[in-house]
């Protein structure tokens, strides 16, 4: 490493911790905000009514949700969601019906992007898992159920 990478690495740090010590980085403004009601929603419907202000969705073949049939355990559960082939996708939501707190992410997609999503997410148990793609306007639904032999959520 250079003298001089060395330095700026450094002071770059220094500068970071005098500001985060001086209260200039708080969460509130270096993290995005994010829908508190919906997240912390203890239903499927109040979870959608507060996140796209509907519950009213249509089944869409267009959307692809793979999960696996049989989670060997629910505190990583791989989820895959492909709706590139619906045009105008503005949002993905993945929603486990019977968690503590069903909503469990939301992607939200702008210009080019295209409509997939790949993640992990934790399940307490057998549920239904529920892909909510916004495009165009409208809210379309894809759900499967998934069976947990492993506890993700505290069990």
């Amino acid at each position: 490493m250079k003298r001089r990478s060395f330095l700026k690495g450094t002071l770059a740090t220094g500068a970071a911790a005098v500001a985060a010590n001086a209260g200039l980085l708080t969460p509130s403004t270096v993290l995005a905000e994010w829908n508190e009601k919906a997240f912390k929603a203890k239903t499927v419907d109040d979870g959608l009514s507060a996140m796209f202000g509907t519950t009213s969705m249509s089944e869409s073949g267009d959307i692809d949700l793979s999960a696996p049939a049989i989670a060997e355990n629910g505190a990583v559960t791989p989820i895959k969601i492909d709706a590139t082939k619906m045009d105008g996708v503005e949002s993905i939501a993945i929603m486990a019906t019977k968690n503590p707190s069903p909503m469990v992410c939301r992607y939200d997609f702008s210009g080019p992007a295209v409509g997939y999503v790949s993640t992990r997410i934790r399940m307490g148990e057998t549920m239904n898992v529920v892909a909510v793609v916004k495009a165009g306007g409208k809210l379309y639904k894809k759900e499967q159920e998934v069976k947990v032999t492993i506890g993700g959520c505290g069990g």
